[in-house]
């Protein structure tokens, strides 16, 4: 479980120990707010690191509302988790807003889940086997029916070691979030900070966003973020990824601008702001009252609470039982979403949980009552050929005709055609046989921009990257990466200079801390004329860091403000074309190494690597032992 990322919830009825369970995990009390400590209920989102023995998975705990009045913030805790731990008190069973928070979680589709019996220490052993077979039998109706039951006392700590590996194991069957799709982080919390500015948090769904990055907030807003600086439960990190709570400390955005809703994207089209959806609706079996046609509802999907209706196309009431509807729900916001997207309705007034699913198409339009609308959306719901295509290609990245077919089941007739219309829209691209979305390549010129950002900003003396480290934890095929290399190149978005990568806009340049004291030994070297010392020790007498030295000495070599004369000698580029021009105008069309050191009244020490520089220089060439000017200077 090395390097995974995991959010746990921690849900169940008002005062049935969540906070105080979560505390003995991790030591932390969530219950932060004045209010919550006055009334000790949980009102907002309480998050801690949960650390697990015996493994470097990075868990986090999100503490959930129990209360009625806080189901929106139990939705927006819960809609992002990969393990769920359902309280239910010893003393008291299974209650209405456990029931109504399995009902929530299942509709979300998080099944994978322990319950945790708490409070085993104010009931005795025989009461305790009651609740035990009582919240068994509930759950045999339930996704939950096979999963474990851990008995805890979460002030003396009993159970709470057995509570950790049941943990460990269940997370050790949890798939692992997509870090490498777009990057999507639904924001469940907005606040600012004195000295520090506007920070938003929550869970990341997919893809992963680094320091210093850009990204838009969704929806309405056209106005580029800038990530700042990024915490993972108060520790700064250079980047956050899928699975991770975070708070990014935004610039570029005002609070103001900000609420509990918006979602955080660095591609934002393609994602979709959508006020029509089209989706697979699952009704609870135990609501109070039909739902009819265009019945007011409240839509919860990641963090999101909007306002809205039910638009039905093949009848105009449901009575309550358990089935699924293709229908769909009219907003009166936008929102953002993407097709798989899981979805909870609550009944505005009287206020009820009806049902949920998730989301077949993000840009719904108003359909026509009637089976011909059924069948569309069936056709939505099974996924059209083109989707199919984008989805296999989002998650698998790059791929040959030969690989889509076998993975699609597709003739080469149809898939040439869908293939074809896809590249006419701009939504895939075709790159040396290879197939991807144009998300994809946009996601991969965001990486590399990023990373050569970073680096220019750490090592400024340096001409880029080395290619092969800017590319050596791609897994995109290299024909493609030199393809889209050149490409970048001539859209003078890159440029190249021998092995080295870097941003166009970019130009080496020496750090701002140690720009005098280069400067002066720039002078020093032009001072000393052709009798320079080593490099070394000019770079020691101005105290340049040990690690700087190297880069210094190819910065001014790739600037050409100086010419490598020995492999510890530079020399001024000013002085070595002036004694150049000297020599020229005092000798002849040939020369011998003693007129060459009349001239320049230098040692052998000096002179014979002087003589093989102007070799390389294509200034003279070797004759006989002497020399000839091949390309004497104006």
């Amino acid at each position: 479980m090395n390097k995974r990322n995991y959010t746990i919830g921690m849900a169940g009825h008002i005062d049935h120990g969540k906070t105080t369970l979560t505390k003995a995990l991790t030591q932390i009390d969530t219950d932060r707010l004045k209010e919550e400590k006055e009334r000790n209920i949980s009102i907002e989102l309480g998050f801690a690191p949960l650390k697990l023995k015996g493994t470097d998975a990075n868990v986090s705990i999100v503490d959930v509302p129990g209360h009625e009045k806080f189901i929106r913030q139990m939705i927006a805790g819960v809609a992002g988790i990969d393990l769920v731990i359902i309280t239910i008190a010893a003393d008291e069973g299974i209650m209405p807003q456990t029931k109504e928070h399995m009902a929530i979680l299942s509709l979300l589709n998080i099944n994978q889940a322990i319950i945790a019996i708490t409070k085993i220490d104010k009931v005795d052993h025989e009461l305790l086997q009651l609740v035990t077979d009582d919240v068994k039998e509930h759950l045999t109706e339930t996704n939950f029916s096979q999963s474990p039951i851990v008995f805890v006392d979460s002030l003396s700590g009993e159970g709470i070691s057995n509570l950790e590996e049941k943990i460990v194991e269940s997370l050790q069957e949890t798939p692992l979030r997509n870090t490498h799709s777009p990057f999507r982080m639904p924001v469940d919390q907005v606040f600012t900070m004195k000295g520090i500015g506007s920070v938003v948090r929550g869970t990341i769904y997919e893809g992963s966003l680094r320091r210093g990055e850009r990204f838009f907030v969704l929806p309405g807003l056209a106005k580029e973020a800038k990530a700042r600086q990024i915490q993972v439960h108060n520790q700064d990190v250079e980047e956050a990824v899928a699975g991770q709570r975070a708070a990014i400390n935004i610039s570029g955005v005002s609070k103001e601008d900000l609420d509990r809703g918006n979602v955080l994207v660095k591609n934002p089209g393609y994602f979709d702001e959508t006020d029509i959806i089209d989706v697979s609706l699952q009704l609870l079996g135990d609501i109070n009252h039909p739902v009819k046609q265009r019945t007011p509802i409240k839509l919860h999907t990641g963090a999101n609470e909007v306002y809205g209706k039910i638009v039905f196309f093949d009848r105009n009431e449901v009575q309550p039982k358990k089935e699924e509807i293709l229908c769909q729900v009219r907003l009166q916001e936008p929102i953002v979403v993407n097709r798989g997207d899981r979805f909870v309705l609550r009944r505005a007034t009287p206020v009820e949980t009806l049902g949920g699913g998730w989301i077949m198409n993000p840009n719904g339009e108003k359909y026509k009552f009637g089976s011909h609308t059924i069948q569309r959306l069936q056709q939505l719901k099974e996924g059209s050929p083109g989707t199919l295509v984008r989805q296999l290609l989002q998650e698998e990245k790059w791929l040959k005709q030969p690989e889509l077919m076998r993975k699609l089941s597709f003739s080469k007739t149809k898939l040439d055609e869908i293939l074809h219309e896809l590249k006419e829209s701009g939504r895939i691209v075709q790159v040396e046989g290879y197939f991807a979305s144009s998300m994809t390549v946009e996601e991969l010129w965001n990486d590399i921009f990023g990373r050569l950002e970073d680096y220019h900003h750490s090592y400024p003396l340096k001409s880029g990257m080395n290619k092969p480290e800017l590319f050596q934890f791609n897994q995109t095929p290299n024909k493609v990466l030199e393809w889209l290399l050149d490409q970048w190149t001539k859209e003078k978005r890159l440029k190249q200079y021998k092995q080295y990568i870097s941003l166009y806009s970019f130009s080496p340049s020496m750090p701002s801390q140690w720009k005098r004291r280069m400067e002066n030994i720039i002078n020093h070297l032009y001072e000393d004329q052709i009798q320079v010392q080593e490099l070394e020790f000019y770079l020691k007498e101005e105290g340049i860091p040990e690690e700087l030295h190297e880069d210094f000495k190819t910065f001014l070599i790739n600037q050409q403000l100086a010419y490598l004369l020995t492999d510890k000698h530079i020399i001024h580029a000013n002085v070595l074309h002036a004694e150049v021009k000297r020599l020229s105008k005092q000798t002849e069309e040939y020369f011998t190494l003693k007129e060459a050191k009349d001239v320049w009244n230098v040692s052998r020490k000096y002179l014979i690597p002087l003589l093989e520089l102007m070799d390389s220089l294509q200034f003279t060439e070797r004759a006989d032992g002497n020399r000839k000017w091949i390309g004497r200077p104006n």
